[in-house]
């Protein structure tokens, strides 16, 4: 698994000018920041509504950063998708990619989603490297291709999910070569398990992003997904793949003696992703079923008795 390098730090008309420095800057008023603030809550709450709960159960100094990191990660998975020419996807990964350099260099941007990021970045002094790589991923693959293997899916989700984690990590205090090795493994299963949860939706627009590798080893074609084929072949597919984040899943847990429980919060995503491995168990791998996409009404409980057991 990859593993992480050293943490380097790295208006309107009611808008009034700081009162000191030799350097002004326009500062939004305090109902300007809350708007800000609830923008960018409520954009993780409708895109990314398992990570939203998640973060609810996060320490007071650290939620608010964390909101704004899924914002910003979800800002850029939606572009791949909300696009239909790939110049206008390079030009908003652009776009965040200026947005926090910006940042980096004290330049307060006016979009809510990078403002909150920007004041994530200020309080808690996150790592550049990481946020950069999740741009540099998300860039990658705009390209409208199948992964070649479960490898390539990996490796795609440590530079997006796994980094993610570690920055939230970061907002915690937390810096330990255990836990980062969980993180790993957690962002791993959970990039695996998204690749499988937006295969109908992908498959409805004729495309399948499942590995190829695994496809073949059963020969299945990516029209048998296109056309809902719910043979046997099918299912031994989506089996591999969910094998393979269970794995992920399994590893994270084998080195919990060994991460501080300050870090447990992190890392309780791994209800969402257990409670899909269990679904598509239930329903015999058959990805198309109904139940598979409908919200878990005791998803908020099962959270809640996690974090109050300090696990994961």
């Amino acid at each position: 698994m990859g593993r992480r390098g050293s943490r380097g730090p790295e208006g309107g008309c009611c808008a009034r000018p700081a009162a000191d420095g030799a350097r002004r800057r326009w500062r939004l008023p305090r109902a300007g920041q809350a708007l800000e603030k609830r923008r960018a809550t409520a954009w993780s709450w409708k895109r990314d509504y398992e990570g939203f709960l998640c973060s609810l159960l996060l320490p007071t100094e650290s939620r608010s950063s964390v909101f704004a990191l899924r914002a910003f990660n979800v800002e850029l998975a939606q572009v791949k998708d909300s696009v239909t020419q790939k110049t206008i996807g390079l030009m908003r990964i652009e776009f965040w990619r200026k947005a926090v350099e910006d940042i980096y260099h004290d330049k307060a941007p006016q979009q809510p989603i990078a403002r909150e990021l920007w004041k994530a970045i200020k309080r808690q002094n996150l790592t550049k490297r990481w946020l950069m790589k999740i741009i540099d991923e998300r860039e990658k693959n705009l390209d409208d291709r199948a992964y070649r293997d479960i490898s390539e899916l990996e490796a795609y989700a440590e530079n997006t999910q796994s980094t993610l984690l570690y920055l939230t990590l970061e907002t915690l205090g937390v810096k330990d070569v255990h836990t980062d090795h969980a993180a790993s493994h957690v962002g791993k299963a959970q990039g695996i398990v998204t690749c499988l949860r937006a295969t109908p939706y992908h498959a409805s627009r004729g495309k399948v992003f499942l590995p190829m590798d695994i496809c073949m080893l059963h020969n299945v074609s990516q029209e048998d997904f296109i056309r809902h084929n719910q043979e046997q072949k099918v299912k031994d597919v989506i089996y591999d793949i969910a094998s393979q984040a269970h794995v992920h899943l399994e590893h994270a847990r084998s080195f919990k003696k060994n991460v501080p429980v300050k870090a447990f919060p992190a890392f309780l995503y791994t209800v969402a992703l257990e409670d899909y491995l269990n679904k598509i168990q239930k329903v015999d791998f058959n990805i198309f079923h109904p139940s598979l996409h409908r919200k878990s009404t005791l998803l908020p409980l099962h959270l809640y008795i996690r974090s109050w057991k300090k696990t994961y």
